[in-house]
């Protein structure tokens, strides 16, 4: 395929050549139940979320023709609860001069009752190089889409390559800012400052001044906000190089955290950065602040680079459940979304045992599409955990090593392998004598919550469609074991 090919709109397909899409997505055992997933072809970074007219709103970046990173349209989805979700539709289609090769990521804000969303246009030359426009669009309440003729921001200023992408934006006192994801000319990375004080005319203000020195090669997607008095950055960096149980996937995604920024300064103190997911499938995370003053986070559950089980069915990626952040002794605390309570169906089922080394199931304890809900309290066993998605020997496991204090998620043996290069565990420091696991898991998905959002493990997994199973497990020793599991299944359709 040549790289032209992949650049192309909508109505540019061939004949019968989204039909024939369609078909293998309609045939594919791995589609999700309650995570937003595109109808076909390939999903990533989420987009332009905001609380807006008082609905959730989120886009995402999507190439409907395939799965590789081809024409990037922003698709839409809105909803009342922030769980069940409406399709809107294409939100940005790319194709004008300066999105001519995709809208590529952004951001959105509320303006004299409109949402305006600012975004990466990705122009091409005839020489096959990347010139970068920032550009604007305006919906209104009726969520109908305008875009800017012109970019607001023309040029990538001295001192950085065409690696200049993702504004997110906020407004503080008369100002609005917006952080835009940037690489050095000396190839690394770092998030630059601009100011507007209407969104039509941007002035640089610098390059935001952290402790990360020649920290990876480039930082995407940042997002900076204010959380309980703290100042807290969101990025990506890429080209991290491993520590000890750290930056494992082939690109990270973490924050630092400190004091406000200090816009006239540009200074942003912090501490040491942090990852904010421990599993394998975590990517590109965007917050809003929604009606009630929560701050919500959402990302990509994928990585670029990567193949997925599900290229071959005509379709790749989902968005992660919402997040609510919070910050708790210096660390970003992430929860579900309580609104997440009304995928639950029927009855819960409960679980109070003592477990004594040995794995034990449960009546109605099995599934595809759950969220369970676990705390072990160690007496003395080295070792509990749960196994899921199992059947014979093929199954995923959560366990805890309590001897050697560490919370460990392994997908050696989940069904076809992913990403195997990468390595097929992912674990982080863990203490104490009671852990509490909250799972959420559809048909090729785990989200795991670790004591009250402490930590999360974030991973797309691909069994069969017969591995239902349930257990759970102490080995050498004995633990008490609490736990609910609920069926879950939206109200709207997330197949959008």
């Amino acid at each position: 395929m040549t790289q032209q090919h992949k650049y192309r709109l909508l109505e540019q397909a061939e004949p019968g050549e989204l039909a024939r899409l369609q078909e293998l997505v309609r045939n594919c055992n791995w589609r999700q139940v309650f995570h937003i997933q595109p109808s076909t072809g390939l999903l990533n970074d989420p987009n332009g979320l905001s609380y807006f007219n008082g609905e959730y709103h989120v886009f995402y970046q999507w190439y409907p023709l395939g799965t590789e990173h081809g024409m990037k349209y922003w698709y839409h989805l809105k909803s009342q609860d922030g769980v069940n979700w409406q399709d809107v539709g294409i939100g940005i289609k790319p194709g004008d001069p300066f999105d001519s090769h995709g809208a590529y990521s952004g951001s959105a804000i509320e303006h004299e009752g409109k949402l305006h969303l600012m975004y990466t246009g990705n122009t091409r030359d005839a020489g096959w190089v990347r010139h970068p426009y920032q550009c604007m669009a305006v919906m209104d309440a009726d969520n109908h889409i305008t875009k800017w003729e012109q970019p607001v921001i023309p040029e990538v200023p001295e001192g950085y390559t065409d690696h200049f992408r993702d504004p997110k934006l906020w407004k503080q006192d008369e100002y609005f800012y917006c952080v835009i994801g940037a690489q050095r000319t000396n190839l690394t990375g770092c998030t630059v400052l601009y100011r507007s004080i209407d969104l039509k005319r941007w002035e640089f203000i610098g390059e935001l001044k952290t402790d990360l020195k020649e920290f990876g090669y480039m930082w995407e997607c940042p997002d900076y906000f204010q959380l309980d008095g703290a100042g807290v950055l969101l990025f990506c960096p890429q080209g991290i190089a491993h520590q000890g149980d750290h930056y494992h996937n082939i690109y990270q995604s973490g924050y630092i955290i400190g004091k406000p920024l200090d816009v006239d300064a540009l200074q942003l103190t912090h501490s040491q950065f942090q990852e904010l997911d421990r599993g394998f499938d975590f990517y590109a995370p965007q917050t809003l602040l929604d009606g009630q003053g929560r701050r919500i986070l959402i990302g990509w559950m994928g990585l670029p680079d990567i193949s997925y089980p599900t290229d071959t069915h005509g379709w790749a990626h989902c968005l992660t459940l919402p997040r609510v952040l919070s910050v708790q002794d210096g660390k970003l605390i992430q929860q579900p979304l309580p609104e997440l309570a009304s995928l639950r169906q029927g009855e819960a089922q409960h679980v109070n045992d003592t477990l004594t080394s040995h794995t034990r199931s449960y009546d109605h304890f099995s599934g595809t599409t759950y969220e369970l809900k676990c705390t072990f309290d160690v007496l003395d066993a080295e070792q509990v955990g749960i196994i899921f998605r199992a059947k014979d020997n093929e199954y995923s496991v959560i366990r805890y090593d309590v001897e050697h204090h560490k919370l460990v998620l392994d997908r050696s043996s989940s069904g076809v392998p992913l990403a195997i290069e990468y390595e097929e565990t992912r674990q982080c420091n863990m203490t104490g004598k009671q852990i509490t696991l909250h799972l959420f898991v559809d048909v090729s998905s785990v989200e795991i919550f670790v004591n009250e959002g402490e930590e999360v493990f974030t991973s797309r997994v691909f069994p069969s469609s017969q591995s239902e199973g349930i257990q759970f497990f102490s080995q050498e020793g004995s633990a008490r074991l609490e736990a609910t599991i609920w069926q879950l299944h939206p109200q709207g359709n997330t197949e959008k």
